[in-house]
């Protein structure tokens, strides 16, 4: 698997997923490399970053190609469909064995739901282009490691999806992911949905019904998950040393903190495919594309996450 490269998507080539990519292949890299993108539509982001690194840095899968008149920093359904061409490309070179990791930048929802595009995420794609059946979406740095146990919905919609399947779920790839970072008997911390963890049914069931259940069914499987944890300590705890892993009930209460702890260090990995795909833990940040200002901290956090989980 050594042999074999890391696939890099370009993103959305109306974002800073072309700049970021730029920076990325101006610095040694830790691996061998291929882009999926646009050549052109690299170069003139090196340029705007003042960079000097070119496609022909490392090897370079041009898919379609960007109209030279795509302003940067705007949502467009153009820049949409050219992004998922990236994805399903790298993909399906994963799913073929060419490629050991994936490494995504940053794609706009908007702009695939402008082109058409009905998934509305890396995440969900992914997961239905591989035939994986159960994914987690786990948010990682050199902190703290959080499972989601629910991705992109809505609030309302992520309270309904707290079932036992789901917290089961969730729990096994925690522990997973813990082991394939090196820890030999992971301690994985579940996070309750409601304050307090509920205050033993004052404020929701939902810890007692389900989740608690859940965290007992892990634990008779040999993993050790403890909980319910309030929400508002739990990361903390983790942080300090305490757990190993967090499962957190919904997106934003996972990604909170560890985005707090900083943008530049944050890596998005999906659990559950059938090869390895991390990716920075930002956006598209349109309001500073094309200007030369994106930083490529995270993406390089990504790279080299994705190499050593190939790796594991």
């Amino acid at each position: 698997m050594a042999d074999r490269p890391i696939g890099i998507t370009m993103g959305d080539p109306a974002g800073i997923g072309p700049e970021i990519v730029a920076r990325l292949l101006a610095a040694p890299l830790p691996a061998p490399c291929v882009v999926y993108g646009d050549a052109a539509r690299l170069r003139a982001a090196a340029r705007l970053a003042g960079v000097t690194a070119v496609p022909g840095a490392v090897e370079l899968v041009q898919v379609g190609a960007v109209p030279e008149d795509l302003p940067f920093g705007t949502v467009a359904a153009r820049a949409g469909a050219a992004s998922h061409a990236y994805v399903l490309r790298a993909i399906d070179d994963a799913l073929a064995g060419r490629l050991r990791a994936v490494v995504t930048a940053p794609i706009s929802k908007a702009a695939w739901h402008a082109a058409g595009i009905g998934w509305p995420g890396h995440t969900e794609l992914l997961a239905a282009r591989s035939g994986a059946a159960e994914v987690s979406m786990m948010m990682a740095n050199e902190e703290l490691r959080v499972v989601l146990v629910s991705i992109h919905v809505a609030l309302a919609e992520a309270v309904r999806a707290v079932t036992p399947a789901a917290e089961l779920r969730a729990i096994r790839h925690a522990h997973a992911a813990a082991r394939r970072f090196g820890v030999a008997q992971p301690r994985i911390a579940v996070a309750g949905l409601n304050p307090h963890a509920g205050e033993e049914g004052k404020f929701g069931r939902e810890e007692i019904e389900v989740i608690a259940p859940a965290i007992a069914a892990a634990r008779a499987e040999g993993i050790d998950a403890s909980g319910p944890w309030p929400g508002d300590t739990v990361f903390a705890r983790a942080r300090a040393g305490a757990f190993d892993a967090v499962v957190a009930q919904y997106h934003d209460q996972g990604l909170i903190p560890v985005k707090y702890l900083g943008i530049d260090a944050g890596v998005n990995v999906t659990l559950g495919l059938p090869f390895v795909r991390t990716s920075p833990d930002h956006g598209t940040a349109f309001d500073i594309a094309g200007t030369g200002q994106a930083r490529a901290g995270s993406m390089q956090a990504a790279l080299r996450m994705a190499v050593a989980l190939a790796a594991a």
